[in-house]
């Protein structure tokens, strides 16, 4: 469990759960998570752990995955079932969805929660085509499929789809960062776009907008060690909300502040940060 510094618990506000209220709400349900094995999809998966729904999890570590099955029907209500994936080759994609069609007739809610990041310069990244495509591959080739198969079922149970996305879609884009940005933002405005047309058919859409948040896939950049980071737990908590309000977006706070900083600052940024960089460099 993450301890929140003084600077966090006034960044991060908390996430008031009616836990009682979110049981009621989800009993009999059907919910898929992607990403489910390690950071925000494993404590949303033990948080819905003690509602009586069926969780279908999936994730690239199987072993993992298979351990918060068993954690899960030990200690709560849930029922569990898990498949190994990865989400960026098409042939296990397919046979994730087949087995989402066997295990279950009606989808209520989907949480697309997979992702990757990385930190890279583009000088550094020539003879690295494939971050691109795998950041691609993942976040926002393998939801989009996954959404496209899974409208028909979402559609008949008047379901909900929970995008997590990030902060940084809506600030100006940084250095180092473009493979992750790109696919992001891809993704992102995909949703935004399609958005209408399910809310017509009465699919509920939600894109939840995170800042930096403490999980395994951002301990590789040392950088983040010591910034102000929201909790999984955290973040778990603010998802199953939405479930319960299925309010349109969740962003923190202050993010409406960074945006503006983004408009108005943008010319500024544009050309100090090139100097920034030849600095470093040198």
């Amino acid at each position: 469990m993450h301890t929140y510094s003084l600077l966090e618990k006034l960044l991060f506000w908390p996430a008031v759960l009616d836990e009682k209220r979110l049981a009621r709400s989800l009993a009999g349900k059907t919910i898929l998570i992607t990403g489910a094995s390690s950071g925000i999809g494993e404590q949303l998966a033990y948080l819905l752990g003690r509602c009586e729904v069926q969780l279908l999890l999936v994730a690239r570590r199987e072993e993992k995955l298979r351990q918060l099955k068993r954690e899960i029907e030990q200690h709560g209500t849930a029922a569990v079932s898990v498949f190994g994936a990865d989400l960026r080759e098409p042939l296990e994609l397919e046979s994730f969805l087949a087995w989402v069609c066997e295990q279950a007739d009606t989808i209520n809610i989907v949480v697309s929660n997979a992702g990757l990041s990385i930190r890279r310069s583009i000088m550094d990244s020539l003879d690295r085509h494939h971050d691109f495509t795998r950041t691609m591959a993942i976040n926002y080739f393998a939801p989009v499929r996954l959404l496209l198969s899974l409208l028909p079922q979402l559609a008949r149970s008047n379901g909900q789809i929970i995008h997590i996305s990030t902060i940084n879609t809506s600030l100006v884009p940084l250095p180092y960062w473009a493979a992750y940005q790109a696919s992001k933002a891809a993704f992102d405005t995909w949703f935004r776009s399609a958005a209408p047309e399910w809310n017509a058919r009465g699919i509920a859409t939600t894109a939840i907008y995170f800042p930096l948040v403490k999980t395994p896939m951002i301990a590789p950049t040392a950088a983040y060690r010591s910034m102000p980071a929201m909790s999984a737990e955290h973040a778990a908590r603010v998802i199953a909300k939405s479930m319960c309000t299925r309010r349109k977006s969740w962003r923190p706070w202050w993010l409406l502040f960074g945006e503006l900083a983004s408009v108005l600052g943008r010319g500024l940024l544009e050309r100090l940060t090139p100097r920034w960089l030849r600095k470093k460099g040198g």
